[in-house]
């Protein structure tokens, strides 16, 4: 996410239960996935469980940047 995306969720997410509960359990899938990435092998199990999460992140990005684009053509 880039920092401008990052700076209106901070913007938006202390009025906006939605925004603010996707950023932290997009933040929550990111933390996840960087233990995944510090390791050198995964088995089959932590590779299908690294795979769902990084859907699960992306997911969220997606409707956080659904709300994002609401707001943004709110204020247009």
């Amino acid at each position: 996410m880039e920092r401008r995306e990052e700076d209106l969720i901070k913007l938006h997410a202390a009025h906006d239960a939605e925004l603010n509960a996707l950023y932290q359990e997009h933040l929550q899938l990111k933390h996840q996935l960087e233990g995944f990435r510090q390791r050198v092998h995964l088995n089959n199990e932590e590779e299908f469980e690294r795979r769902r999460i990084q859907k699960l992140k992306l997911a969220s990005k997606d409707r956080i940047m659904a709300i994002l684009d609401r707001y943004q053509h709110l204020g247009n």
